[in-house]
């Protein structure tokens, strides 16, 4: 496992060459959980939790994994890949055994949260004990828990202090991997393979797959099962995208105050791309007589927690951000979304609009697209398989 972390850095052809041979062919798929040899138990916990027959990708992920191989399955949100590692992993604990046996990195405290209930819903008839390292650790560590979920940084640091031993730990996973990844996380994942034992099960769960998370396939797993659902598409295909052609880049604040005078925009967040921008824009926002929130990555998580609570309880209607991302927030009650700057990575756009929405529920996406702007709209519409509409009078009144 030991290695330089320099070695991430491969370019996209070196990580593809010959890849089809590191990956193992794993072609069974099983309509039902009644036929995939899992406890009792946990299968009354599946049942429990409201599931009645798996979904694509838990038809053909939770078997192998069950099995021990290493997974890698490339998914959008909403398609079941969440309980799909987590009825993993339960079929595979000693709950008479109180050490940890599973570790799952998440890239946000709220998503890990998320895992968290899932997998102690799922397993709430074996006994199992899940703790994601959001609130105090210590005590509960010291009690015994099967399942750790946490962020690479909160996790890489107690693995370092010895908080958490790591001898029993035989399944580790990683969700939303090129999420992790996109904000320079590999380092912390990088280093927490090597505190972790040698012989260890790895599943890689993401949206998309870029160079960093095809490499982790590569150094840290062996000959995993490789599972890609070509279906899922369930995020974009539920908002409404559209682009404002603004030419240029000094001409996106009228552009922005007209588009709120005409759509009468209820609870929205603008993403910029720097922090001074974040600065410069909630100023001018404020000038206008607008209640305005903002958050980037120089305040503290307190900071930003408490900014984030004022802008759920609707005390503020919109919020100016970097990337939402880096503050451990979903987005599900926005309504519409104003990329003020084109993210400069396409993996971006995803992450903006959010990996989930409340069934129901509309969003709006709009996005403002410069000359400059031109090759990676082109590139963001390529990548998602995505034809985003020039803004017009349909949306008026939204």
């Amino acid at each position: 496992m030991a290695g330089s972390a320099t070695q991430f850095n491969q370019t996209l052809s070196e990580i593809l060459e010959g890849q089809d041979a590191h990956f193992t062919s794993y072609d069974e798929v099983h309509d039902r959980f009644q036929d995939m040899d899992l406890q009792e138990n946990l299968l009354r916990g599946i049942f429990a939790y409201g599931f009645e027959r798996p979904s694509s990708v838990q038809k053909r992920g939770i078997v192998p994994f069950c099995k021990g191989l290493d997974v890698s399955l490339q998914t959008q949100s909403e398609t079941g890949k969440t309980a799909t590692f987590c009825i993993g992993v339960l079929q595979q604990l000693d709950v008479t055994l109180f050490q940890c046996q599973a570790l799952v990195l998440a890239p946000t405290r709220e998503l890990a949260e998320q895992i968290e209930n899932v997998m102690r819903a799922l397993g709430r008839y074996i006994g199992v004990k899940v703790h994601a390292c959001v609130r105090e650790d210590k005590p509960i560590l010291q009690a015994g828990v099967h399942v750790f979920v946490g962020t690479p940084c909160r996790v890489f640091d107690i693995l370092q202090k010895q908080s958490l031993r790591s001898d029993c730990i035989k399944m580790f996973v990683l969700d939303e991997a090129d999420e992790m990844l996109s904000r320079g996380f590999k380092d912390q994942i990088h280093g927490i393979f090597q505190l972790l034992p040698p012989k260890i099960q790895v599943g890689v769960f993401s949206a998309t797959m870029p160079p960093e998370a095809l490499e982790i396939t590569r150094k840290f797993m062996s000959k995993p099962v490789r599972i890609l659902e070509r279906r899922g598409r369930p995020i974009l295909e539920a908002i409404i995208q559209f682009y404002v052609d603004v030419d240029r880049e000094e001409w996106k604040l009228e552009t922005l105050y007209d588009l709120y005078e005409a759509l009468g925009i209820t609870q929205s967040v603008i993403f910029v791309n720097t922090r001074l921008k974040v600065d410069w824009l909630t100023e001018k926002m404020r000038s206008r007589e607008r209640t305005v929130s903002a958050t980037h990555g120089d305040m503290d998580q307190n900071t930003i927690d408490i900014i984030l609570s004022e802008f759920r309880s609707g005390s503020s209607r919109v919020l100016i951000t970097t990337d939402l991302f880096d503050c451990g927030f979903d987005v599900h009650q926005v309504s519409q979304i104003i990329n003020f700057d084109l993210p400069t990575q396409r993996e971006h756009y995803l992450h903006r609009l959010g990996r989930s929405l409340p069934f129901g529920r509309k969003r709006v996406a709009i996005s403002f697209v410069t000359r400059d702007d031109e090759r990676m709209f082109t590139d963001i519409q390529n990548f998602y398989n995505v034809v985003i509409k020039k803004l017009g009078s349909q949306v008026v009144g939204w």
